[in-house]
């Protein structure tokens, strides 16, 4: 196994800056043009935003975190308040919905995870690797163009990589500091979205394996400890989160619902575990999954495996056609979207606890990321338009490149120190995305800092195998 640590150094981050000022320097400066240039041609609010935004606005005029109501306002818990938050703080300075300020305070964040991606690649790996990494992450398409985009997905990115930053600084360390600033990490990252606290659980789970194989009694005490620091930071900011649910809905609500629902709406579970017996797809997702409620849904936009025989397109067809009048799913449609799911389940468990996950897994990490680019979301149809089809091929490849030199890097895992903390989030996020109804490529690139992680450490590996041959 070729060592690439061996050269891991005992300095900071800052030793390396200053010795390699320039690449640092001008590699942000790259980042944040990279990054202005999709300001300028690709700036994006979507309908989420508009969510966020009448939030954060409310918040600001009346100090209820809700919607404007006649009389009063209305308190709601669809999201959680992180984001809600750093739009108030942006427009406290700015003034209300100036979405450019929020855009731009995203991108200097987007260009700041750079430099922590290199810090992790520094610690794991070896300083050359981390200037590799920050390369690759300053030239990183799909983060610049959600730098662009107003949603979670910069920030969590940030927090994300923070948080397995500072955790692995904890594990170096023989103090509980650095645990307390990775809870702080990791409570951002949830505020922000409850998925944040995937990378608690991952870390959680290292800590236990780490405890189970301790055998000195000063070492299990530290790991006990380190644990009790983390989970407490990282919880305690959802304490009044979840006294505020309390008092306003009467229920124990310490996250948002699972399918971001208001306290009163009636959520159609049929439909989605009928959704989840054919979805593989994000066109599907705009297709079929954001159009419900309120829009047309038409039985042509499904794939061909979403109908197994023609009792079931009768059936579909019928559920549309009365969808259609109504423009949203009635209890009795929903039980009767279950009873079809149920039929579909029978007649293959195969088909939906593995084959589907498994190619919702494959489309999350290899689908071109051109959700939120002025793109055709069916890539494929090249005869379509050709422009688009093109583009996003191209971006496809690009993806790919990311994702291969990953697991080319993953040859030499046992060489990343702490390397099964890393693969651990990527395994269970991926996990957990794969078995979500909405298959969003986006929710992936939380991942893609230890995804840079193991594709620098392949270039490392590839840069180190000529000089050991000359020698």
């Amino acid at each position: 196994m070729q060592d690439l640590t061996a050269s891991h150094p005992t300095n900071g981050m800052l030793s390396c800056l200053r010795r390699d000022r320039r690449l640092f320097a001008w590699g942000a400066l790259a980042g944040f043009v990279f990054r202005i240039f999709f300001l300028l041609r690709f700036r994006l609010l979507t309908n989420d935003t508009f969510v966020y935004g009448a939030i954060a606005k409310n918040w600001i005029e009346t100090g209820v975190f809700g919607f404007a109501g006649t009389p009063s306002p209305i308190p709601t818990w669809i999201r959680m308040p992180g984001y809600p938050a750093f739009l108030a703080a942006i427009w406290a300075i700015f003034g209300k919905e100036h979405y450019t300020a929020v855009l731009a305070t995203q991108i200097f964040c987007d260009v700041g995870t750079c430099f922590v991606i290199a810090d992790l690649t520094r610690r794991v790996v070896s300083e050359r690797a981390a200037k590799t990494a920050f390369i690759l992450a300053v030239s990183c398409p799909f983060f610049a163009n959600y730098a662009a985009v107003a949603l979670t997905e910069t920030l969590a990115i940030f927090f994300a990589a923070l948080a397995l930053d500072l955790a692995v600084w904890a594990l170096d360390a023989d103090r509980l500091t650095p645990w307390a600033a990775c809870g702080v990490a990791v409570a951002c990252g949830i505020l922000l979205r409850p998925d944040g606290g995937i990378v608690l659980i991952c870390i959680g789970l290292y800590l236990v394996i780490r405890l189970a194989g301790a055998r000195d009694k000063r070492l299990r005490l530290h790991f006990l400890s380190s644990g009790a620091v983390l989970a407490s930071v990282a919880l305690t900011p959802l304490i009044p989160w979840t006294l505020r649910n309390w008092r306003d809905f009467h229920r124990f609500q310490p996250l948002t619902t699972v399918y971001a629902s208001a306290a009163d709406e009636f959520v159609p579970y049929g439909f989605y575990k009928w959704v989840r017996t054919w979805i593989v797809d994000y066109s599907s997702v705009e297709d079929i999954w954001f159009k419900v409620p309120s829009e047309e849904i038409q039985i042509r936009d499904l794939p061909p495996r979403a109908i197994d025989n023609s009792e079931q397109r009768r059936q579909t067809e019928g559920l549309f056609a009365r969808y259609n009048d109504l423009f949203d799913v009635s209890p009795e449609m929903d039980a009767q979207f279950n009873q079809l799911a149920n039929t579909r389940i029978r007649a293959s468990y195969l088909r939906y606890y593995v084959w589907l996950p498994l190619l919702r897994a494959t489309a999350l990490w290899l689908r071109p990321r051109t959700e939120m680019l002025p793109l055709d979301r069916h890539w494929w149809r090249w005869r379509d338009d050709p422009h688009d089809s093109a583009w996003a091929i191209f971006l496809g490849l690009m993806n790919l490149f990311y994702v291969l030199s990953a697991l080319i890097g993953l040859r030499h895992w046992k060489a990343i120190r702490y390397g099964w903390l890393l693969i651990s989030f990527v395994l269970i996020r991926t996990v957990f995305l794969a078995w979500m109804p909405n298959p969003e490529p986006r929710y992936v690139l939380e991942c893609y800092p230890v995804v840079l992680v193991f594709s620098a450490a392949t270039f490392a590996a590839w840069k180190r195998r000529p000089a050991a041959e000359a020698a």
